[in-house]
């Protein structure tokens, strides 16, 4: 034990602008993540987002500890986070999920995901349980070759060594899968709002857009990095351009922060009244006798309906769709007007008539309202369905 001792005490401590960079980077997603879980509701699609930082926190950590020599004060914790390395994907994957397509995530429908990550942790279960000569070799071999090994306990076995060398190849293997996932849930998301005038949120498509641009260049980091070192030499590079994305989803959301709106620093600006009112309850009032059909139809005469000013109404409905009074409106307009336009009883109305018919003032403002949401005239909407 006194040589052990002796050998771990050569292990240099090492702090330099890549550790520096390294710490706030962690420091940096350990602050996000519990933020995210004291203020996102529990089955948010942010709180998923939440645990993939937590998750990248941790794993970045180890690399930290590792890089930095300070893991020789916990040496048993060594290589610890690789089963949590093969999660990170996964959470990225239900992040994009549950944000666009608005569903929860469960273990019980989403367990497919967890069976790389739990078969490795089975295949380790004899490394996590080897004495700690076997964990301080393992990490010598990877950051300090120079200074000599210890010998293993007698009746050492190595089982797990046989995948634990091709654990690179697993984290991107597992990257490139869900890479794969997520440019399709974009892609369906982006085909279904051309052939429908479904919405989906503009800041959530294009949030979840950027993270697939992340993703892939953290996949080109990690296959030059894996390509030019051996072993974990090379880690503290991908530590560093993660940190880089960590602070740039803390400037996506402080800039989606009210912090920099005026409306909740003096009370002449302030826009919501003390009265809330939730979008369903918008959606009921709107559906109530075909309400949104109704060419009288105003943000000030839907405001005194439910008894609350107009810019509350107006931010409920731009947080709950992206869009503005009006689009909200002429987009459930214009999917009455084109079910219209295809059925048989309303072909004795011109399209002039059916504008009016869904609340349309004018022909040119139906026919405008139309092109923004379906991409076509009413009149060539009629000719390529009806052919």
């Amino acid at each position: 034990m006194e040589h052990l001792a002796q050998i771990i005490d050569q292990i240099p401590i090492r702090h330099n602008i890549a550790s520096h960079l390294m710490f706030l980077g962690i420091a940096q997603a350990y602050f996000l993540s519990i933020l995210i879980f004291i203020r996102s509701k529990r089955r948010s699609a942010i709180r998923i987002f939440g645990w993939s930082l937590l998750i990248q926190a941790i794993v970045c950590t180890d690399t930290y500890l590792c890089y930095t020599g300070l893991i020789k004060y916990a040496l048993h914790w060594n290589d610890s986070t690789e089963v949590l390395v093969l999660l990170i994907f996964p959470s990225i994957y239900f992040f994009a999920y549950a944000l666009l397509e608005r569903k929860p995530v469960s273990l019980t429908s989403h367990w497919i995901h967890f069976l790389l990550p739990a078969f490795y942790l089975f295949t380790q279960i004899g490394y996590f349980t080897s004495p700690l000569e076997i964990k301080l070799n393992a990490y010598l071999d990877a950051y300090h070759k120079s200074i000599p090994m210890v010998e293993a306990p007698e009746g050492t076995t190595y089982g797990y060594q046989w995948i634990k060398n091709e654990f690179r190849w697993l984290i991107l293997l597992s990257s490139v899968i869900y890479l794969s996932l997520i440019g399709r849930l974009l892609f369906k998301k982006r085909q279904l709002q051309k052939r429908t005038t479904q919405n989906v949120k503009l800041g959530k498509y294009a949030f979840a857009r950027n993270t697939l641009f992340s993703f892939i260049l953290l996949i080109t980091v990690l296959f030059i990095i894996y390509v030019r070192y051996e072993d974990d030499a090379g880690d503290h590079y991908i530590v560093i351009f993660m940190a880089v994305m960590t602070f740039a989803s803390a400037a996506f959301i402080l800039s989606e922060s009210r912090f920099f709106d005026h409306s909740w620093i003096a009370d002449k600006y302030e826009t919501l009244s003390a009265k809330s009112i939730s979008f369903q309850e918008i959606e009921a009032s709107l559906h109530n006798d075909d309400m949104f059909l109704s060419t009288n139809l105003s943000l000030k005469s839907l405001a005194a309906l439910l008894k609350v000013n107009t810019n509350t109404v107006s931010k409920v409905i731009n947080s709950e769709t992206g869009l503005n009074f009006n689009d909200y409106i002429n987009q459930k307009r214009i999917q009455v007007a084109k079910e219209k336009l295809l059925d048989d009883q309303f072909t004795y109305l011109t399209i002039e008539a059916i504008g009016q018919l869904v609340g349309f003032n004018s022909k040119s403002t139906f026919y405008t309202a139309f092109k923004k949401h379906v991409e076509t005239s009413p009149t060539q909407f009629v000719k390529q369905n009806k052919a």
